[in-house]
């Protein structure tokens, strides 16, 4: 009797449920440390267990203390001084022995199992992002080119464009009233805030310096690049997108025998790069299952327990916006049965868990709505680059529970106009979010600096932002698997009736 194999999303859901018993299993512990230091001519590397207290001292005097739990801060610290002369780290361990160590070249996170097998994780994900940025040009060619007439295309682009702009703005309001009603920032004791604000001050500044470049204005202006091939070269998804939706415009409105050579290469293209990504789906429970076995390990769940009713309150926007919104826009502008489609983007949804971004499993999402929610690919090729692009409704959502958060620690009010600024600014800065994982808290910045709630306050989050980074990518790539469906609906082109019997990314 032959066995059926089963279907791609429901190995990677085995690989990610496994991933995180094997995480727990082989966690990484506060009190172990690693150094990498000279000695004559080599560079030897030593790993610490069971430290109680690190000093770094510069001329004998003592520079900065740490603890076991604090690696991040001891680790960023270090680097201040590092280049100081007759620097030294002692440490005292628990049975009061003191290891000194000089000519330290830098500090080493510790290595648990999981994390050394984060490199096949890692893979996966290039792998998918080397496919995205060609994928996406020829795909958003070939959807403009195929979109027909300036009107058609004019009409199908403000469908997408108030789609996008429409649930964006409604998952912002969703993240500012359940941060009103929860009050998540009134729940933080001063103990939790002060050692997390000792604990990420070297990151936040390191964002605001990346934010300070960055501003809404400079943002539209850039999309349009001086140098496509440099855009190309840097993988500036904005530029790329503008680049291919306006050759794609132009090749609309010459002559079509002409452009239907163009057009048919790109088109061969995108299905060679669709089938690339079958193949490099092979590898996706196995890439789930150390990437999140990985972050278990290294991470744990101890910084839940602090800011435990920040991350309900982001989660919780978050499963209302894709579980109430999103059923409700199917409902009312297509056809599409509801657990068909979440069944249909399942495998989408969990390879965005996994990577956080929304770039790398774009090509699995166009894969999806295509074979298996019956979107054709002129709306795929066309909506979902964009929308990956420029509809964030997760980001969206948790930056505005993370501005109410932020202000609620520091006892600002925000009264009607300020989260009305909220509401606008954030939706803005989704639109210029990247769609690669931790960009979305540089972009709060700009939020922050909106409604001069202080910077610094991204330092008490930034703990726990690799997690909802996970769950908010889910939420934006479902945002824009809605977007295809309803915009293929309303074009009267949505045929989801032929896919019901084909497997799901097989």
């Amino acid at each position: 009797m032959k066995i059926k194999k089963p279907q791609i999303y429901t190995q990677i859901l085995i690989g990610l449920i496994a991933g995180v018993i094997f995480g727990l299993l082989f966690p990484v512990h506060g009190d172990e440390i690693g150094i990498a230091y000279k000695e004559g001519t080599s560079i030897n590397r030593k790993y610490l267990y069971g430290w109680q207290k690190a000093s770094i001292e510069v001329d004998g005097s003592v520079q900065a203390q740490f603890e076991p739990g604090n690696n991040n801060k001891f680790i960023k610290s270090y680097e201040l001084f590092k280049e100081k002369k007759n620097v030294r780290i002692l440490f005292i361990f628990k049975d009061g022995k003191t290891e000194a160590y000089s000519n330290v070249v830098r500090i080493l996170k510790p290595a648990s199992l999981p994390v050394h097998l984060k490199p096949v994780g890692i893979l996966f994900i290039r792998l998918l992002n080397f496919i995205a940025i060609p994928l996406v040009i020829a795909s958003l060619f070939v959807g403009a080119a195929s979109l027909g007439n300036i009107r058609r295309i004019a009409r199908i682009g403000t469908k997408t464009l108030v789609y996008f702009l429409s649930t964006t703005a409604i998952a912002i309001a969703i993240g500012i009233l359940l941060a009103n009603t929860i009050k998540p920032g009134e729940r933080l004791s001063v103990e939790s805030k002060q050692k997390l604000m000792q604990e990420f001050a070297i990151d936040v500044a390191k964002i605001e310096e990346k934010a300070a470049q960055s501003s809404v204005v400079d943002f539209f202006v850039n999309i349009v690049p001086t140098n496509p091939f440099n855009a190309l070269a840097s993988g500036d998804m904005l530029s790329i997108v503008f680049l291919a939706v306006f050759l794609g415009l132009i090749a609309a409105l010459i002559e079509q025998e002409k452009a239907k050579i163009v057009i048919k290469f790109f088109d061969s293209f995108t299905e060679i790069m669709i089938r690339a990504v079958g193949i490099v789906m092979l590898l996706a429970p196995y890439a789930v299952f150390v990437l999140i076995a990985a972050i278990i390990s290294e991470f744990g769940f101890g910084i839940l327990q602090t800011l435990i009713w920040y991350v309900i309150t982001v989660i919780a926007g978050l499963c209302f916006h894709m579980l109430i919104i999103y059923p409700l826009y199917l409902k009312i502008f297509s056809k599409m049965p509801i657990h068909r489609f979440f069944k249909g983007i399942r495998p989408a949804q969990l390879v965005a868990f996994s990577t956080s971004s929304s770039a790398a499993t774009l090509p699995v999402n166009m894969e999806c709505c295509e074979k298996n929610l019956g979107v054709p690919r002129g709306i795929t090729s066309f909506v979902l680059p964009l929308g990956a692009t420029i509809n964030m409704d997760g980001t969206a959502l948790y930056q505005g529970v993370a501005t109410v958060f932020i202000a609620q620690i520091y006892g600002q009010g925000l009264g009607i106009a300020g989260q009305l600024t909220i509401l606008l600014t954030a939706t803005l800065a989704s639109i210029g979010t990247a769609p690669v994982p931790g960009v979305g808290i540089i972009m709060l910045v700009i939020v922050l600096r909106s409604v001069n709630v202080p910077e610094e306050g991204i330092a008490l989050i930034i703990g726990v932002d690799r997690l909802l980074d996970m769950c908010r990518t889910v939420s934006n790539i479902t945002g824009d698997a809605v977007g295809s469906v309803i915009i293929a609906s309303s074009e009267k082109v949505l045929d989801f009736e032929d896919t019901i019997h084909h497997k799901d990314l097989n």
